[in-house]
């Protein structure tokens, strides 16, 4: 055996010993040809698979001085179904899906969703649910033979330890991304604005106005910035609880006194759409004609089970709502809107009708006093068209509006003080950035 076969030898027991078939990060067949390239002056690091105490042994088997190796796993980036998932499920790979083509409602950049990156993975670390590829980072080695698998190439080679990911990979414009996939990057550039470490690009698309979020993993330091100000709420931080991470969540302006979902289901309706196409007169129903429906357009489009019917009328769980908006786009009423998550008070009634009116159709809306104007000692509330309108800049949250309320309805949302630590820390990085 020659002095470089015994070496190679040696080098072979430290990498992983499992066969890329040469779709891996080295280019070669197999361990023991990469091994023996090693031996025969190869770079050290030319297994993208071995960690850094066995990039160290090598370098001690060679004589070289070691390199400290950034490890890293596969991540795919796309969280969405649009990409023709459900009707292309009989092709026999993702190859011969993308070759039939995808129709005009499907998302051409994502994850087609049938596994073909999974066959090129050697250590169990893909798998497949629900046409949704799973990787184990825990059993990723890194090697990149999954890379090549990825006809929509889609998939990228992260540091092991990152938190922060951005999971789409359209390069669509923001009206076709929002029409296509709720998991989409919309390209409003805010994520990349707010990054107190300049880690976000905004990188151009296929079309003249459409552009995507990449994550310089260099330079993020995975704070939670972008995760907080992503409007979509599709950056995934694995490192922060996302659900109290936010700066807005939805409010439903509407108490739900009328009980008018009832009625309007009686009357044969399924849907708020249909209801305001119907262009019904909503009082002669004795329905308040400024309420929530509760027909369940905005729980059809929640991604986060952040809004349930209760007693006929929308309610958000703050908890579990991200601040997506997706809720409020879907209200064909407009009765949803963002408010701040911090403890300010909120007034979820925007009625018009005469306070006689309101009594009548509703026993729990506003009634129009404005005593909690009256009495705001910083004119932060202004009675609008017979109803409290917070300004939450002014509010200081100091409860005069909830106690002189006679109909309880002014009410404050407690958070945690974590939260506002949080957002202490933001504002900070923010600060120091400037």
């Amino acid at each position: 055996m020659t002095m470089v076969q015994e070496t190679a030898k040696r080098i072979l027991a430290l990498l992983p010993g499992v066969d890329c078939g040469g779709f891996g990060g080295c280019g070669y067949p197999t361990c023991a040809a990469c091994a023996e390239a090693i031996a025969e002056g190869g770079s050290i690091i030319l297994c993208p698979a071995a960690n850094t105490a066995a990039v160290a042994a090598i370098a001690e088997i060679m004589g070289v001085e070691p390199v400290e190796v950034e490890e890293k796993v596969a991540f795919v980036k796309c969280a969405g179904s649009a990409a023709g998932k459900e009707r292309l499920a009989g092709c026999e790979s993702c190859d011969a899906a993308k070759a039939a083509g995808f129709s005009r409602d499907e998302c051409s950049y994502g994850c087609i969703g049938i596994g073909s990156c999974i066959e090129r993975c050697k250590f169990d670390a893909m798998k497949l649910e629900d046409g949704n590829v799973i990787i184990d980072r825990d059993k990723c080695t890194g090697c990149e033979a999954c890379l090549s698998g990825c006809i929509q190439e889609i998939i990228e080679m992260i540091p092991k330890d990152a938190t922060n990911f951005i999971p789409c990979s359209s390069r669509d414009d923001e009206k076709k991304t929002l029409s296509l996939c709720g998991y989409g990057c919309i390209g409003c550039g805010d994520c990349a604005l707010a990054c107190p470490k300049d880690a976000i690009t905004m990188v151009m698309g296929d079309k003249v106005d459409g552009r995507f979020a990449a994550i310089d993993y260099s330079k993020c330091e995975g704070c939670v910035t972008c995760t907080v100000k992503c409007r979509k709420k599709i950056i995934v931080d694995t490192l922060h609880d996302l659900t109290k991470a936010k700066e807005e969540v939805a409010l439903v302006r509407c108490t739900g006194g009328s009980w008018g979902s009832f009625k309007l289901k009686k009357a044969g309706y399924e849907s708020c759409g249909d209801v305001v196409k119907a262009h019904l007169d909503l009082d002669s129903m004795d329905v308040c004609e400024y309420s929530c429906v509760g027909l369940g357009d905005c729980v059809s489009a929640c991604r986060y089970d952040a809004i349930s019917n209760q007693y006929g009328v929308a309610s958000v769980d703050p908890d579990k709502c991200v601040g997506c908006g997706d809720c409020m786009r879907a209200c064909p009423r407009n009765k949803i809107t963002m408010v701040p998550y911090i403890g300010v008070k909120q007034a979820a009634c925007e009625s018009e009708a005469d306070p006689e009116r309101r009594m009548e159709v509703c026993g729990m809306g506003c009634i129009g006093c404005g005593d909690c104007a009256d009495n705001c000692p910083n004119d932060a509330i202004e009675m609008v068209d017979g109803h409290p309108d917070i300004d939450h800049e002014k509010c200081l949250n100091c409860g005069v509006c909830s106690y002189v309320c006679s109909r309880g309805l002014i009410k404050e949302r407690p958070v945690p003080e974590y939260n506002y630590i949080q957002r202490e820390a933001l504002k900070a990085e923010k600060d120091e950035r400037r």
